[in-house]
């Protein structure tokens, strides 16, 4: 059966070495030296393919399952066929997350489905004091203007634009088409196509007779292991910097103001449009389509619900929703009363007046 995927399987890996490496414990040890080389559904898997099973909902298929292995926890192994070894984890989505890593390490990062050689293509243009370390890979009509860093094992894909003097760390994936002003970014940095870094804030000052363009001579900080997701944008600071934290994770669509400062550890996801001059801590979480205002600060721990509208300051440790946003019990409390019949509802005013 032809595989449903543009990247190429493992050459093979036991189950002994893949369990030790994901944090996990095999269920049986006869199967130790068994070969595994690819991840699939529980309802397609076929030999040599390893599945997982997160929760007992997902269990409806697994009588059927022909997998080489599958990863779960403790209580999940008594449902799992007998003639299927388990990778037993305490966190089986963080170890799937890892064996994923294993089996497909080019699809961990972009360029071609084929392993990724260093090189300059012919077609790019690179200014001639730009400094590339070795292994650096530029792919065709991507331009690095003059005075560029990138670090070693570094992607940069096709039709990218680097400006001037931008420094990019070591292994680091450039989406293509994607542009990057004024900005330092740390090591093991992913940013996926379309995405905009460096561009000036939206700042203006108003008079009478027309609207002044503010100077942003700041910069963007990127640091290490930072991903930023397809077509997202974020602002370079006015006389600050924009800053995003270590290990924070920004999904696709989202826009980052002016001077924001996100902590380490962060996940924004979809269409999240935070203002400038905004403060977040560390590991927040801030669902799809939320708003936040400019010059807020928002504590560590925080977690926003989708759809939110945040236009003010929120404490450390809270989960927050709604529009205007507020504590979360409160903003269930009032969506069931919202949908509860009021007295002057249609129905009761008919059978009053009936």
């Amino acid at each position: 059966m032809q595989r449903l995927s543009f990247f190429s399987s493992h050459k093979g890996i036991s189950l002994m070495k893949l369990a030790e490496s994901i944090g996990a414990s095999l269920s049986d040890g006869d199967f130790g030296k068994r070969l595994v080389f690819s991840l699939s559904p529980v309802m397609r898997a076929s030999q040599g393919d390893v599945s997982c099973i997160f929760s007992r909902k997902f269990l409806s298929d697994v009588e059927e399952c022909k997998a080489s292995a599958i990863i779960c926890s403790v209580d999940i192994m008594p449902y799992i066929p007998k003639h299927i070894p388990c990778l037993l984890s305490d966190k089986p989505e963080v170890s799937f997350a890892i064996a994923g890593s294993i089996l497909y390490p080019q699809a961990m990062r972009m360029g071609s489905s084929s392993d990724i050689v260093g090189g300059i293509s012919p077609k790019a243009f690179v200014a001639k004091d730009v400094n590339l370390e070795e292994g650096v890979v530029i792919e065709p009509m991507a331009f690095i203007d003059s005075g560029v860093e990138i670090g070693r094992g570094t992607y940069v894909g096709p039709g990218s634009v680097i400006g001037k003097g931008v420094r990019i760390g070591r292994d680091c994936s450039i989406g293509a088409g994607s542009s990057i002003y004024s900005s330092l970014i740390g090591n093991n940095v992913i940013v996926h196509s379309g995405v905009r870094i460096g561009n000036d804030g939206f700042g203006y000052a108003r008079d009478m007779s027309t609207i002044h363009k503010i100077v942003h001579i700041g910069r963007v900080i990127i640091q290490d292991k930072v991903e930023i997701g397809a077509n997202s944008a974020i602002d370079r600071g006015t006389m600050d910097d924009t800053v995003i934290g270590e290990n924070t994770k920004i999904d696709n669509q989202v826009q980052i103001g002016h001077n924001v400062h996100i902590g380490v550890g962060c996940i924004i996801i979809s269409q999240v449009g935070i203002a400038g001059s905004t403060y977040i801590g560390d590991n927040v979480l801030i669902a799809g389509q939320c708003g936040i205002a400019g010059h807020i600060n928002i504590g560590d721990n925080v977690q926003i619900a989708a759809k939110s509208g945040v236009h003010k300051n929120i404490p450390a440790g809270q989960k927050y929703g709604g529009i205007p946003a507020r504590p979360i019990k409160d903003y269930l409390r009032h969506m069931i009363m919202l949908s509860k019949p009021s007295k002057y509802s249609d129905d009761k005013v008919k059978k009053k007046n009936g």
